[in-house]
C-alpha cells in the first residue's frame, strides 16, 4: 500500500469510524452528565437556555468565518416564521427529553433515540414525502422495522422482566419512557419539517443561524416563565456549570460539525449504522457512574429496537439507491444526534 492509499484509508475509513464512537459517546456523556446533575436539583428550563447559549456563542463565529466574502441569498418573512415554530418544537422536545432523563436514564433514553427512524418514516409519509408500495421490498423493510422498533419502545418502557442488577421499573420509570419518546417523536417531526424547509431555502447555515437565534428566544421566554425561581438561574462552579458547558459545546455545536464532514465523506447510511451503539455506551456509563438498573426488558427492548432500526435504515438505503439523481426523498437517514440537543446541523 502505497502513501497516497494509506492517507486515503486514514482520511476516508480510519478517521470517521473513531470520529462517529466519539461523537456517540460524547452524545451519552452529556446525558449521563445531566442525570447525575439532577441530584444538585438542575432545572431543566434553565438548563435547556443555557445549553442553546453555550452552542450559539460557538457557532457564531463559525458562522461568519465561514461565509465572509460570500453572498447570502435573502431569506423570506415566511421561511422565518416557520423556523421560530420549529425552534418551539425543538424547545419542547429538549425539556421532555431533560425531564424524561431525570425520571429515567440515559439508557432508557439512547433507546428511544433509535425509534427516530421509524417516527421519521410515518411522519414522512403522513406528509407525502414517502411513497409505500406494499408490494416493494424496500417498502415492506421499512414497515416492518416501524413496528418492530414501536414494539420494542413498549417492551423496554412498561415490561422489567427478570432483574439482571437492581430494583424494579417504577412509574417514574415508566413516564420517563413516555416522555423521551415524545422527544423523539417530536424531533423526528422537527426534521421532516427542517427537510421542508431547506426545499424551499437551501442555505442551510442560515437555516441555523435563523433557528439559533429564535431557539435562544424561546428558550429564555420558556425559563423566565416556567422558571421564576431567580435562584435557579444562577451559576456556580460545579457539575452543573460543567455540564452546561459540555452539553452546549459538544451537543450544541462540536458534533455536529464532525457529523456534517462524515455525511459528505460516507453518506447518512454511514452516520445512521452508528446509532445503536449509544445503547450499549449508555448500558456501561450508567453502570459505571450512575449505578442505574438494568432489566431484562431493557435488553430485550433495546435489541428489538436496534432491529427494527436497522430494517428502517435497510430499507431506505436500497431505497435512495435505486433512486433517480433527482428525486426527493424523506430525510430517514440524516443524522438525529445533535438536533436531539437543539441544533439543526446535519
Amino acid at each position: 500500500m502505497g502513501v497516497e492509499e494509506r492517507v486515503d484509508f486514514l482520511y476516508k475509513d480510519v478517521l470517521p469510524f473513531g470520529a462517529m464512537v466519539m461523537v456517540e459517546i460524547m452524545l451519552v456523556g452529556g446525558n449521563t452528565l445531566f442525570k447525575s446533575a439532577s441530584a444538585l436539583q438542575i432545572n431543566s428550563f434553565v438548563f435547556t437556555f443555557y445549553a442553546f447559549l453555550v452552542g450559539f456563542i460557538f457557532f457564531l463565529p463559525y458562522f461568519f468565518i465561514h461565509y465572509r466574502g460570500i453572498s447570502i441569498p435573502p431569506i423570506k418573512f415566511d421561511i422565518v416564521c416557520k423556523i421560530f415554530i420549529l425552534s418551539v418544537l425543538i424547545y419542547l422536545a429538549q425539556v421532555f427529553g431533560y425531564i424524561g432523563l431525570k425520571y429515567s436514564s440515559p439508557t432508557l433514553s439512547s433507546i428511544m433515540g433509535n425509534l427516530s427512524p421509524a417516527f421519521t418514516f410515518m411522519l414522512a409519509f403522513f406528509f407525502r414525502m414517502e411513497k409505500v408500495h406494499l408490494r416493494s421490498y424496500t417498502s415492506q423493510a421499512k414497515i416492518a422495522g416501524t413496528i418492530v422498533s414501536i414494539s420494542g419502545a413498549v417492551i423496554a418502557t412498561v415490561y422489567s422482566g427478570p432483574l439482571v442488577l437492581s430494583e424494579s421499573v417504577s412509574l417514574d420509570w415508566i413516564l420517563g419512557g413516555l416522555l423521551l419518546a415524545s422527544q423523539y417523536f417530536i424531533l423526528a417531526f422537527s426534521l421532516v419539517a427542517q427537510a421542508k424547509i431547506l426545499m424551499v431555502y437551501s442555505v442551510d447555515l442560515m437555516v441555523i443561524f435563523v433557528f439559533s437565534v429564535s431557539g435562544l428566544f424561546v428558550a429564555g421566554i420558556g425559563g423566565l416563565v416556567l422558571a421564576r425561581d431567580m435562584d435557579a438561574w444562577k451559576l456556580e462552579p460545579n457539575l452543573i456549570l460543567v455540564t452546561i458547558l459540555y452539553v452546549g459545546f459538544t451537543s450544541g455545536f462540536f458534533n455536529g460539525l464532525i457529523q456534517i464532514w462524515i455525511l459528505r465523506v460516507k453518506g447518512p447510511v454511514y452516520v445512521a449504522m452508528f446509532k445503536p451503539l449509544t445503547i450499549v455506551i449508555a448500558l456501561i456509563m450508567g453502570v459505571m457512574f450512575l449505578g442505574d438498573t438494568l432489566h431484562i426488558g431493557s435488553v430485550l427492548g433495546g435489541s428489538i429496537i436496534t432491529i427494527g432500526f436497522y430494517g428502517v435504515v435497510w430499507g431506505k438505503a436500497r431505497e435512495s439507491k435505486d433512486a433517480q439523481p433527482n428525486q426527493i426523498t424523506a430525510p430517514l437517514l440524516e443524522t438525529h444526534d445533535v438536533l436531539e440537543q437543539g441544533s439543526l446541523i446535519s
